[in-house]
């Protein structure tokens, strides 16, 4: 067993790896939460810039309550499509189980996506727009 040892990889190296040999349940659940995410976003941002422009619109301003409802909805349907589409693994059986590990998996990769798309949103199209 002569022979080089096998080449240390950077940090940014592995992570690249990583990224591109990621596990097809979590790009599922990554994926189900940010088409989500995206749509009831740009719902929310077309709410906020239309009280920005002074549009009077049924309620008033409740952009605290529409807030607090996008972040939910992301939550709960991030869960439930990742717990419809991400199975365990099936074995030698033909029947596939949905455990609440795959909706805990859809929630976790939820939280930061909800966040993240809820601050560009924010942050940076809005004041393109407004």
């Amino acid at each position: 067993m002569s022979g080089a040892p096998p080449r240390q990889r950077s940090w940014l190296e592995v992570r690249w790896r990583q990224f591109r040999n990621a596990p097809r349940p979590v790009v599922r659940a990554v994926a189900s939460s940010l088409v989500v995410a995206v749509v009831l976003g740009a719902a929310y941002l077309a709410y906020d810039v239309a009280l920005s422009h002074g549009a009077s619109l049924p309620g008033g301003d409740l952009r605290v309550g529409a807030a607090a409802l996008y972040v939910v909805a992301v939550l709960v349907a991030g869960s439930l499509i990742t717990w419809l589409i991400v199975p365990l693994p099936r074995g030698s059986g033909t029947h596939a189980t949905r455990t609440p590990w795959s909706a805990a998996l859809g929630l976790f990769a939820a939280i930061p996506i909800a966040y993240l798309v809820l601050v560009v949103a924010i942050q940076v199209l809005k004041p393109l727009l407004v």
